[in-house]
């Protein structure tokens, strides 16, 4: 399969091109560096990468940004951030990107754990996580010859590591990886993949 990769630098992306790479085409699309570049933030943007790559069997993101901050603290700017990338710029891969998929092609956000198991400071995190979720679920239902799922991860080991956190309750981004896996080469629809189960 010829698949294209958002965020491919990421610490969970590196793992999915590693996982991908062997048996598929992966073309890795960052912010900077990479095959291409895509600003997930920016219509446009997006739009001009899948015009440069063209046709593929499947478009993956493990990319989308948003703030952690106390509620009281919350910006217009962290909401809107959490809205444009994490949200729209996710869902913009779709609605712009299912016109180069492939037949039976596939599209997979990466929402996360936080939608159903908030902690302080999630908030704009969990709001964006759960409208993607929701939104795999519907779309699914409109689309023909396409699917769409979310993976949900929890906290990465590496990412804890770097923080200076606990890894005990995490899971490596090796692991994290299989759920992407899954996602692109089932056949499954409309579901969101708690990573944790795909170990």
């Amino acid at each position: 399969m010829k698949i294209l990769l958002i965020g491919a630098s990421g610490t969970i992306g590196q793992a999915v091109a590693k996982a991908l790479s062997n048996e598929h085409q992966v073309i890795a699309a960052n912010y900077s560096g990479g095959d291409v570049n895509v600003d997930l933030g920016n219509k446009t943007s997006i739009q001009a990468m899948l015009d440069n790559v063209g046709k593929v069997d499947a478009i993956v993101s493990t990319a989308g940004l948003a703030n952690f901050a106390p509620l009281t603290e919350l910006s217009d700017a962290d909401y809107e951030l959490a809205l444009t990338n994490k949200l729209m710029g996710q869902v913009n891969l779709l609605r712009l990107g299912q016109s180069y998929l492939n037949d039976n092609g596939s599209v997979t956000f990466t929402s996360g754990i936080l939608s159903r198991e908030p902690m302080q400071g999630s908030a704009v995190i969990a709001m964006a996580n759960g409208a993607l979720e929701s939104y795999v679920k519907a779309a699914a239902l409109e689309l023909d010859n396409v699917r769409i799922n979310a993976v949900s991860p929890i906290f990465v080991k590496e990412t804890m590591a770097m923080m200076g956190m606990d890894t005990e309750g995490g899971l490596s981004a090796d692991d994290t990886a299989k759920a992407y896996v899954a996602a692109i080469t089932g056949s499954m629809t409309g579901e969101t993949l708690d990573a944790p189960e795909y170990v």
